[in-house]
């Protein structure tokens, strides 16, 4: 049987890309895809070459799992302080509302007290002078899709970011690492809410058994087998025993995933690993307003390297939490300042003209609404009544589902190539795009397993997949 991987790996062995024009590459990489399966219902453009990143860029690229992993860790410090009273406590009251107890009880276990997500993805808009790192993400999707990019452009002789089979290598050394053993089993649990990425990790899964030699396995959650000594999946007539799993489903969904008690209890008794950990507190998007908050300072300063700290100002939007709570009247929203003055309250917003609403209101977390383009109200996109609106939603939610308030950074544009397979020609369009860089943490320093480029056209605001992107992979330019 001929897999994705093995296709990919014959077109490279080949060395197809000798003299291929772009029109020749645009059609190889499209032959290249699998008929069904990996990208069954996704639609992209599709470029004859990746994507090219300034030596500056790629550079930053590099360096910046660092200092993200470093922010990670800092962030679960003051956490764990603030429960403990030795930080602010509403650094943690913050982090868990809406959050059921138990949950909570089971993130803080001094089992689990040092363990940091080990697949870190921003997401990153190159604008005019610099990059903006809007989100993090722990739960990435698109590692199956940014692997398969690679290898097929790699195959093509693109020096991709990471190397052409890079986010399998890192995937694999990073669940060899967490697992503590050269040849660990692995089992990639993709709940059903999280169904339509279920193909490229079983992609991602085929990659570790064939280019890795690790018994790796997708599976949906009903089909863990478990025992008092552990967790099992069945392969084919016979029971693996499982040392790793990877979790592919958000928190807030544990209600609904079956067998979900079951792997949180071999976790806690320490017959099986999972990653990324149930920390709900690392999986929020309002750390970055803590970030910058400015009782905190002191805390970040002497928790982060210079450099680290330098840079995570340099690439995070300006950020708030929409608390709903009134002010003293000496009291004003921190670094905030709206028509020549300091705000007071966030409904003195509601008024706000669409130029002044370069704003963005997104939930902060544990919810259906907080992954992908959903819950995410960009203020110049809709009219006053709906940002009124979204507004007061954010405001009403707060004591359950926190959102936060971020200066919106418009992407640079640039001219994007890709190839139209109606016309047969290469065509050009204006774009913006945001890059995901996926970072993979093994020790202390995480390395780059690939980037992912998204180029939407120059007339969207929120970039993410859709028809009429380009996504590629990233390369360094010379």
């Amino acid at each position: 049987m001929t897999t994705a991987h093995s296709e990919t790996n014959r077109c490279r062995d080949q060395s197809v890309r000798a003299g291929l024009s772009p029109a020749e590459r645009a059609r190889l990489i499209k032959d290249l895809m699998p008929a069904a399966g990996l990208f069954e219902g996704v639609e992209w453009r599709v470029s004859p070459d990746p994507f090219r990143c300034e030596p500056e860029l790629a550079s930053r690229l590099r360096k910046l799992g660092g200092h993200l992993h470093a922010f990670n860790h800092a962030c679960n410090q003051l956490y764990l302080r603030s429960k403990k009273g030795q930080a602010p406590a509403w650094v943690a009251d913050y982090l868990d509302r809406g959050k059921p107890q138990a949950l909570l009880d089971f993130a803080r276990m001094n089992r689990f007290k040092n363990d940091l997500p080990r697949v870190i993805r921003p997401d990153i808009l190159p604008v005019e002078g610099g990059i903006i790192v809007s989100e993090l993400d722990s739960v990435p999707g698109g590692i199956g899709l940014t692997g398969w990019l690679g290898q097929a452009y790699g195959s093509l002789g693109s020096p991709v970011l990471g190397g052409p089979c890079g986010m399998v290598k890192e995937f694999a050394r990073t669940m060899r690492a967490a697992a503590g053993k050269d040849n660990p089993a692995i089992a990639i649990i993709v709940s059903e809410e999280a169904a339509t990425y279920r193909p490229e990790m079983a992609w991602l899964a085929s990659g570790l058994r064939e280019e890795e030699g690790l018994p790796a396995f997708c599976i949906e959650p009903k089909q863990i087998l478990f025992h008092e000594d552990g967790l099992a999946v069945l392969d084919q007539d016979r029971e693996v025993r499982i040392d790793v799993v990877y979790r592919f489903f958000e928190l807030f969904d544990l209600k609904n995933i079956p067998k979900a008690e079951l792997v949180m209890y071999a976790a806690r008794k320490g017959t099986v690993i999972v990653t990324p950990p149930y920390k709900p507190h690392l999986e929020e998007k309002l750390w970055m307003a803590l970030f910058q908050h400015p009782l905190l300072q002191d805390f970040w300063k002497a928790e982060l390297s210079a450099d680290c700290l330098a840079e995570l100002r340099r690439v995070f939007p300006a950020s708030w939490i929409l608390d709903n709570r009134p002010l003293p009247p000496y009291g004003v929203v921190p670094s905030f300042v709206y028509r020549g003055r300091p705000l007071h309250d966030w409904r003195e917003l509601m008024d706000a003209s669409q130029k002044e609403r370069d704003l963005i209101v997104k939930i902060s977390g544990f919810s259906e609404h907080a992954w992908g383009s959903r819950g995410v109200v960009l203020g110049q996109d809709v009219s006053g009544e709906e940002w009124q609106r979204a507004l007061e939603h954010a405001l009403v939610s707060f004591p359950e589902h926190p959102h936060i308030l971020q200066v919106f950074h418009r992407a640079k544009q640039f001219p994007v190539e890709y190839y139209d397979f109606a016309s047969r020609e290469v065509r050009t369009m204006p774009g913006r795009a945001r890059l995901c860089p996926y970072y993979f943490v093994a020790g202390d320093e995480p390395q780059l397993g690939g980037v992912l480029a998204t180029a939407c056209p120059a007339d969207k605001k929120i970039l993410h997949g859709m028809p009429d992107a380009v996504m590629a992979p990233c390369v360094a330019a010379s």
